[in-house]
């Protein structure tokens, strides 16, 4: 079972406000989808607005934390209470948090992990029960190429990736034994053309503005639009791994070929491309 359409459908987007959240927007939207999106900030959310409702969109907006539990309780509630129902929901937002961990305060390891797993959890539990009543749902949560293999100055970004993919791996398979009509996705894009690098945070004495060239310039290939595109196809369709990017299917399968030993060899050739 899958949803095949999103004619009619009420999709729920989390970080919709810039990057992929506001291509699912927009693609969304020209499926005729009927959309609810969510934001921290709320004058990138604006734009994704007037861009959604351009095409002829429904559209309801909220400003909202992901990392705040309450927050996203109210507007699970809010969400069901206008539309009646949730078909999709796609937990998109997410931070980056760059420099090595010793270097790392608690502070900074919570507010990543704040958004980027309790995000998803609170995403999760909000809206899974009203997926299950619509007879007929799906689950995307966005994990990483991060989230596949680990890499130096990215442990708190790949502790979260690594832990969305487990979480969403775990819960799909309680579908599948519960027999509840809710098919479950985990997204793994490498490089994609967003600012998540320029709008993240980095550990004291690393060179935010350096590290932000390198990933624009150098890693991110892939235009959101595209990536998008191939979300929401494996979405509706009922994937249970999507990776999304040559990048992302490289080195999960370089990683799966050598095993552990890929650790190595990503500790000899990292330090050629950092700063």
């Amino acid at each position: 079972m899958s949803l095949k359409t999103l004619q009619d459908k009420v999709v729920v987007i989390t970080g919709a406000g810039s990057g992929i959240g506001r291509e699912l927007a927009r693609q969304s939207a020209q499926q005729g989808a009927l959309l609810a999106i969510s934001d921290w900030n709320p004058d990138g959310l604006a734009e994704t607005v007037e861009i959604v409702k351009a095409l002829g969109a429904e559209v309801r907006s909220d400003v909202v934390d992901v990392s705040d539990r309450a927050a996203m309780a109210q507007w699970a509630t809010d969400v069901v209470g206008q539309f009646g129902r949730v078909n999709l929901v796609v937990n998109n937002a997410g931070v980056t948090m760059s420099g090595d961990f010793e270097n790392m305060t608690y502070e900074e390891f919570d507010w990543i992990v704040g958004v980027n797993l309790d995000g998803v959890v609170n995403g999760t539990k909000e809206f899974l029960p009203h997926l299950i009543a619509s007879g007929n749902g799906a689950l995307v949560n966005l994990s990483s190429l991060f989230g596949l293999v680990s890499m130096p100055g990215q442990s708190a970004y790949n502790a979260t990736k690594f832990a969305v993919r487990g979480f969403t791996e775990a819960l799909r398979e309680e579908m599948l034994i519960n027999g509840h009509p809710v098919t479950v996705t985990s997204v793994h894009p490498g490089g994609i053309k967003t600012g998540i690098a320029r709008n993240g945070r980095t550990t004291a004495g690393e060179d935010h503005e350096q590290l932000s060239d390198l990933f624009e310039k150098k890693l991110a290939r892939m235009p959101a639009d595209k990536a998008a595109r191939i979300i929401l196809k494996g979405a509706l369709s009922g994937k249970a791994r999507v990776l999304v990017g040559i990048d992302a299917h490289v080195l999960h399968h370089f990683a799966k070929l050598v095993g552990s030993r890929y650790q190595d060899v990503i500790a000899r050739v990292a330090p050629r491309l950092m700063p």
